[in-house]
C-alpha cells in the first residue's frame, strides 16, 4: 500500500503544457479540413466565419471559455488572441478565472489524466479530475484561501 503522497506523485507526475499558437502555421491543414467530412469539416467552416468576423470591422467578436479548456492546454491562446485583437470580449466561467488561470499564476500546475480512473482512489489522494485532466485539491484549496485572502483585504463597499 502507498501513503498518500507516494500516491500521489504516482497520478500528478506530467504536467499540461500550454500551446503556443504563434510556433504554428495550422492555415492550409485547416482550410483542407473544410472539405472533408463530420467535424473536420465544422472546423473548417467555423474557420471560415471567425476569418469573416475578424475582417469585419462592425463585427463584435466574443470568445467564451470554458474552464476544462483553459485547464487542458488553452491559457496562452486566449493571451494571444487578446494581444492580438482577435476578440473584444470574454466570457468566462468563474472556474476559468480562478480555479485554472489564478491556479496556475500561483504555480500550481495541471497534470494529464485519464477519464478511466477511479474517482474514488483519485479522492483518497485529494486529487480532482476535470475529464482527463488532474489536479491537487491541496493546491486547489490554496488558491481558494488566497482568493479569501484577498477578498478580505478589500474595503467592504457596494
Amino acid at each position: 500500500m502507498t501513503n498518500a503522497k507516494t500516491g500521489k506523485k504516482n497520478f500528478l507526475h506530467t504536467a499540461i503544457k500550454h500551446i503556443d499558437i504563434k510556433r504554428h502555421d495550422t492555415r492550409a491543414l485547416v482550410e483542407d479540413m473544410s472539405h472533408m467530412s463530420s467535424s473536420a469539416r465544422d472546423l473548417g467552416r467555423a474557420s471560415h466565419i471567425y476569418d469573416f468576423m475578424v475582417r469585419d470591422k462592425d463585427a463584435t467578436v466574443f470568445l467564451a471559455i470554458a474552464g476544462s479548456a483553459s485547464a487542458a492546454g488553452c491559457m496562452q491562446v486566449y493571451v494571444d488572441m487578446v494581444k492580438s485583437n482577435m476578440v473584444d470580449v470574454i466570457v468566462a466561467t468563474g472556474a476559468s478565472i480562478v480555479d485554472m488561470d489564478f491556479f496556475e499564476a500561483l504555480g500550481f500546475k495541471h497534470y494529464v489524466g485519464t477519464p478511466n480512473v477511479d474517482d474514488s482512489e483519485l479522492r483518497s489522494h485529494r486529487i480532482g479530475r476535470i475529464y482527463d485532466t488532474l489536479i491537487d485539491e491541496d493546491e486547489l484549496q490554496h488558491c481558494d484561501l488566497t482568493v479569501r485572502e484577498i477578498a478580505d483585504g478589500l474595503e467592504p463597499r457596494a
